[in-house]
């Protein structure tokens, strides 16, 4: 899923996804420098966060 940053402190970020939802995700993995507006990809299943040309593993919280 696509989507947009709409807040990130470092260890949690929101996101508002193209399918209107908005999500809340724990960042487990290696941590990313993620900026509001940013675009991301998210898969729920695989727990997978792809920003900043950087692959981390999030999970909702």
């Amino acid at each position: 899923m696509g989507g947009l940053v709409i807040d990130a402190d470092g260890s949690t970020a929101t996101l508002a996804l193209l399918n209107d939802a908005t999500v809340q995700l724990r960042i487990v993995g290696p941590a990313v420098d993620i900026a509001v507006g940013e675009p991301v990809a998210y898969h729920p299943v695989a727990e997978l966060l792809s920003a900043s040309a950087v692959l981390t593993t999030a999970r909702t919280a």
